[in-house]
């Protein structure tokens, strides 16, 4: 089989399989566009600065490139590496099977974002990319693909984020925000992905499936008119464009491309048949002769309305609609004056012709909101460009509707704000609790607040200036929209009585992990909430993005602390050791040596960083990747240890495990194993997280027990004395 088939057939038989993407957007659009990936198929969704992060197959992918309103770009993750300098980053970029992924004769170009001490210039660091590409393909070819930056076939996004590399195959090809129906513009047009944006905000879509209208006053090149009547009409925004960058990608399958085109030209039929009135009305006559060329490049023109109007003559507006536009921005002191009566006359407009409908206003000021008339019930931040925007919703009211309206407004913002209020004013009370202890034991890592109300059921952590927010699983019985309200309001009140840095807030929803998924990243973007904490002599590596876990446990801060005092000279022994935090604390504490254990090598890797944060010796302190319930039942070569810490999950059935973990059911099994490899005069630490573990008469019967839980909860976790269980464990024949 040629390497080109092979490739093909490898790619074929890897769609069914799970591949990470990046889809990029503007600032302020990343949330919409993470519900719009879980729409399109993505998994394992999260947001991060200017992007979405998903798990998914290729069809994933392609609907993303084919129907994604929202992104710019659909990224194709192909490696991860640390790179310390110009050296560690070609050898990174050598990596990837290039060849395999796009033919010699095709054209490229590099797109090179981020920084570090030793990379600079994204032109540097995109040289030193190139140069790998080119060389791998030397080696494997025998000659090199052509380099070309504004036309290349295929372009390869190398992002580098705190010493982390990431390479993706850029598979959208130019940005997606280009449809390909604006054939003429003027000048500051909406891009069409931010347009599209708004609309959502607005609540088109839902308006749409109603029926209602859609009207923009100002509509300029007619962009907002025509992506509400793609949106509306259910057609795919990509349907226009004739290439992707994925048709110079080897992996491509254009028999799967082939099927997902004809079933959205199959929807488009379908939706244009039902597609209701939208009409763009503009002062400038040459505004309308864009907008209606650009209506017939997307295949619109005899379903669109263009016509020249005054802001103040808004056709015959029927009962139920929406308004949206975006008005010019002054900068000068005439032009505000000249805005203010611009929004006065709109919003006279609005009142007279249009009771019943919804008006959506993007503005740069929003000062000039209040000459509108119309109080904006919602607000919601965008950037157009570079410049800070708001997009102002207004509901135009009868007067009957404008009395029933406030009151429920007024009724609902004081349940809001009691609630924002009652939270903020319990995790000030606790920060009052904790601050003394804190000062006295210059603890830095915290917990603040857990699901002490019983409306809020989330975990709320300090980790230095970061404030880390778990909101647990909310039950079926709880609708979708209130628990996002509570989640809004938690965060509220956060802002309000904590006062964090908005970027160091980081929000997870804890739900059971079964298998191997809790080791699996939330498909965060590589380095995004990575930060360095300390614990008395202790430094810590933790991700508060990236997973589930954060990499530190701060319930088990007192058991560390514990381990640390018994540790001098000792040898020691930490099953199932997640990230070594108890390892760090024990070497520090003086531990002669340690053999730290997990199966995870996420974690592995982790503990590395760690002991190495440290500087902890690696031959003194080893790290062993096993199965600790294998390792433990195998012929032990290692000498008594002295000190052993047991922690292990509640339950596991990892499929790299021999055997199923229940620790209520094998907890004195797992014990008895871990004292056969306790010197006589050694303390084996057990400690589990399990709420209901009853511990085994025939544990005490054998052993010395020692149950010293009470002892291992700090003030911060004193509330739920459940929340973990701990005893000291020793022979009997021991005095």
């Amino acid at each position: 089989m040629s390497q080109t088939n092979s490739v093909f057939a490898s790619a074929r038989l890897a769609d069914a399989q799970l591949r990470h993407w990046f889809l990029t957007c503007p600032r302020g659009l990343e949330a919409l566009l993470a519900e719009e990936a879980r729409g399109l198929g993505g998994q394992q969704v999260r947001e991060t600065v200017a992007g979405v992060a998903a798990t998914g197959n290729l069809e994933f992918g392609y609907r993303a490139c084919l129907w994604s309103r929202l992104a710019n770009r659909v990224l194709l993750r192909l490696t991860e590496a640390q790179v310390t300098d110009a050296d560690t980053l070609y050898a990174a970029a050598r990596v990837p099977d290039w060849p395999a992924c796009f033919a010699v004769e095709t054209s490229f170009a590099v797109d090179f974002s981020g920084s570090s001490r030793e990379i600079r210039h994204s032109g540097f660091g995109a040289q030193r990319v190139k140069d790998a590409i080119v060389d791998r393909f030397r080696e494997t070819c025998g000659e090199r693909p052509a380099v070309d930056r504004s036309e290349a076939e295929l372009r390869i996004n190398a992002r580098l984020y705190r010493g982390s590399l990431t390479l993706a195959l850029d598979l959208s090809g130019g940005s997606l925000h280009r449809r390909g129906y604006r054939v003429r513009q003027v000048a500051a047009p909406l891009k069409e992905n931010l347009a599209a944006a708004l609309l959502v905000r607005a609540g088109w879509p839902e308006l749409a499936g109603q029926g209602a209208e859609l009207l923009d006053p100002m509509c300029g090149g007619g962009t907002l008119v025509i992506e509400a009547a793609l949106m509306a009409a259910d057609i795919a925004p990509g349907l226009l464009r004739k290439r992707f960058g994925f048709h110079a990608w080897r992996g491509h399958d254009p028999a799967l491309w082939e099927r997902l085109c004809t079933e959205a030209e199959t929807r488009r039929a379908v939706g244009l048949a039902r597609l209701p009135l939208l009409r763009g009305r503009d002062s400038d006559p040459e505004a309308v002769a864009i907008s209606r060329g650009n209506a017939a490049a997307a295949g619109l023109a005899d379903r669109l309305s263009f016509t020249r109007a005054e802001v103040t003559d808004l056709g015959s507006p029927g009962p139920r609609g929406l308004l949206i536009t975006n008005p010019p921005y002054g900068e000068r002191l005439g032009e505000q004056v000249h805005l203010k009566a611009l929004y006065g006359q709109l919003g006279d407009a609005l009142k007279r012709d249009c009771p019943g409908w919804r008006a959506a206003i993007l503005t740069t000021d929003p000062q000039l909101g209040h000459a509108l008339g119309l109080k904006a019930e919602r607000r919601y931040r965008f950037y157009n460009g570079a410049l800070a925007s708001e997009l102002l919703i207004c509901s135009v009211h009868t007067r009957e509707q404008a009395v029933a309206a406030r009151a429920l407004h007024e009724q609902r913002a004081a349940v809001h704000d009691a609630g924002i209020t009652m939270l903020a004013n319990r995790l000030r009370k606790n920060a009052r609790r904790l601050a003394p202890w804190l000062r006295r034991e210059e603890v830095r890592c915290y917990r603040l607040y857990d699901a002490d109300l019983p409306e809020y059921a989330v975990a709320i952590d300090c980790y230095g200036d970061a404030v880390h927010v778990q909101e647990y699983e909310a039950p079926d019985s709880v609708p979708p929209a209130t628990a996002r309200r509570r989640m809004g309001e938690v965060l509220a009140a956060v802002e309000r009585a904590v006062q964090p840095d908005a970027r160091l807030v980081f929000t997870k929803v804890r739900q059971r992990q079964r298998g191997s998924r809790q080791y699996q990243p939330l498909a965060a973007e590589p380095g995004a909430g990575r930060f360095v904490v300390a614990e008395g002599p202790a430094a810590f590596a933790v991700e508060l993005a990236a997973y589930l876990d954060t990499g530190l446990f701060l319930d088990h801060r007192p058991v560390r602390r514990l381990l640390a005092q018994m540790a001098p000279g000792k040898r020691f022994l930490n099953l199932f050791c997640y990230t070594a935090t108890a390892t760090v604390q024990a070497a520090l504490g003086g531990a002669a040596e340690s053999l730290s254990i997990d199966l995870s090598s996420t974690y592995l890797d982790w503990a590395r960083r760690n002991l190495a944060l440290n500087s902890l010796d690696t031959e003194r302190h080893r790290l062993l990747r096993a199965d600790c319930l294998e390792w433990l039942a195998g012929d032990g070569r290692d000498p008594a240890f002295d000190l052993i810490l047991l922690d292990p999950p509640t339950f596991s059935n990892s499929r790299r495990m021999a055997d199923t973990l229940d620790i209520q059911r094998d907890h004195a099994a797992l014990i008895a194993s871990c004292m056969a490899r306790l010197a006589p005069a050694g303390t084996l630490v057990f400690s589990t997280n399990f709420r209901r573990f009853r511990m085994a008469a025939e544990v005490a019967e054998r052993y010395r027990v020692v149950d010293v839980s009470t002892q291992t909860l700090d003030p911060d976790f004193r509330r739920d004395a459940r929340i973990h269980h701990c005893w000291l464990i020793g022979h009997r024949s021991t005095s």
